[in-house]
């Protein structure tokens, strides 16, 4: 019998890597309901709201804040291919695999890219960014990572901000594995434009990248000299559709956008205070329990992700016999250390309703186990008291 002509069963994993992550049940059910046509009042209705809330989550009022059909990596192309024109100078951050990214996509716009680099497990220094900016006061915009999912570092971008601002310059961030659990205060820093992806944080399916864009940067998008190279993320038609008008652009992902709505809807009832809190506590509950297995985190406290954790892998650990059995045994899936970081970390995502008690001590009991069977001493006793410890504080 054909494969295609047997019933479908889709196993059931603890997502905890990278993203994607957990998808609440209400997500699932809400991405079910019927598909409505992309101009139907009642969709427009779901998108003015979905738009509302997303304000709520980037912590904003610019009147540019739509869902880009597409996945994160859509988002930083349409930030790229919006904001940059052939010949352009641009300044390009990177503390990891996700500003490079930054870097060659701002190249394949065709800017000349000037670059600021870190080690990876370690953030840009603000004192790095000054001099660039001060060899190159005719850059337009400087592009940054807030959370870089590779390594797990948080970004400051108080200082930072404000040199770019004071140079006159735009400022795009990278808010991937950062938008819904953790603070990112569009309008407080006047950031120029801020995108991130549904499938982290936000805890909905890959296939959105919620965008937010300043009114400077709006303006500049409207009157730029030359045509935007992308026709599908051009987003002086993409408002169009999102706005009053409904201009016709694309058929929109409806069901996927219905689920973006009821994800965003359980960030409004939780609170978003109260998330981002949910998120550090369970982060420092894990680093708590990883410290007290032995293990030695890649990224310094004051630096890491609530959202994802890097772990370094003992001397003699094989890291992909780690992650193999965490699947085959447990299934739970991890993420794998990339470029520079491959085979030395495992990445561990706590991220929407996947940041929960239970897979921290599900996931640090199995890490445990498979960590003593290739020989490394572990204590599961002490370390599941260190995470209780943190997560009895008020």
């Amino acid at each position: 019998m054909e494969s295609w002509n047997k019933a479908r069963k889709v196993p059931e994993k603890t997502l905890l890597g990278p993203g994607p992550t957990p998808v609440d049940g209400r997500i699932l059910r809400a991405m079910a309901e019927p598909t409505l046509g992309h101009l139907d009042r009642d969709f427009v209705a779901i998108m003015d709201e979905t738009r509302d809330l997303l304000r709520m989550v980037f912590q904003t009022k610019n009147d540019l804040t739509v869902a880009m059909s597409g996945t994160g990596s859509a988002g930083m192309e349409t930030a790229c291919v919006n904001m940059i024109e052939r010949g352009d100078k641009v300044i390009i951050c990177s503390h990891g695999v996700f500003g490079t990214r930054m870097q060659d996509v701002a190249g394949r716009c065709g800017a000349e890219v000037v670059e600021v680099n870190a080690p990876m497990g370690r953030p840009v220094d603000p004192g790095d960014v000054r001099r660039a900016i001060a060899a190159n006061p005719d850059a337009k915009l400087l592009g940054i990572v807030h959370a870089e999912t590779s390594t797990g570092v948080l970004q400051p971008l108080d200082e930072i901000v404000s040199i770019v601002h004071g140079a006159g310059m735009f400022m795009v961030v990278d808010a991937v594995t950062s938008l819904g659990g953790m603070d990112v205060p569009v309008d407080r820093l006047g950031f120029d434009m801020v995108y991130s992806g549904s499938q982290k944080c936000l805890a909905c399916p890959p296939g959105l990248a919620p965008v937010t864009v300043s009114p400077r940067a709006v303006e500049y998008i409207k009157n730029r000299k030359s045509k935007i190279q992308s026709w599908y993320l051009d987003l002086t038609m993409i408002m169009r559709y999102w706005g009053q008008e409904r201009f016709y652009h694309h058929t929109a992902p409806v069901n996927m956008i219905y689920g973006l709505n009821e994800g965003l809807r359980m960030i409004a009832e939780e609170g978003l205070e109260n998330r981002f809190v949910r998120h550090r506590r369970n982060a420092e509950a894990l680093w708590a329990g990883l410290e007290a297995l032995g293990l030695e985190l890649l990224v310094e406290k004051a630096f890491r992700l609530p959202s994802l954790t890097s772990v370094k892998i003992p001397e003699g650990i094989d890291e992909a016999v780690v992650r193999g059995r965490l699947m085959d045994e447990y299934s739970i899936e991890i993420g794998s250390g990339l470029g520079d970081l491959k085979g030395k970390i495992i990445r561990i995502g706590l991220m929407g309703s996947g940041s929960n008690r239970k897979n921290i001590v599900l996931f640090l009991s199995a890490l445990g186990r498979i960590l003593s069977d290739q020989g490394f001493r572990t204590d599961l006793d002490t370390a599941q008291e260190a995470v209780h410890k943190v997560l009895a504080r008020d």
